[in-house]
């Protein structure tokens, strides 16, 4: 965990623009590689985007903060109904 904790501290903003994150994870997470033929995005990106608005109308968030809140809120969402 430490190894996790001391890449994330070091990883800069142009490191991680540079970095294809979907390939990256897909190694270990082969559906991030297929979806793309598989999901209607435009359907649930225009829900993501709703979400994202109104996090940052209430909450006077910034796009990044707003991300960071859903991711979390997903991830936990995930966590916690996981079967």
């Amino acid at each position: 965990m430490k190894n996790i904790e001391e890449i994330i501290k070091n990883t800069n903003e142009e490191n991680q623009a540079k970095t294809d994150w979907t390939k990256a994870w897909s190694i270990k997470y082969p559906i991030l590689k297929t979806y793309q033929k598989e999901v209607n995005i435009p359907k649930y990106s225009k829900e993501i985007r709703k979400l994202f608005d109104e996090l940052q109308a209430e909450y006077n968030y910034t796009e990044l903060d707003a991300m960071l809140v859903l991711k979390d809120i997903l991830a936990h969402e995930y966590l916690d109904h996981k079967k």
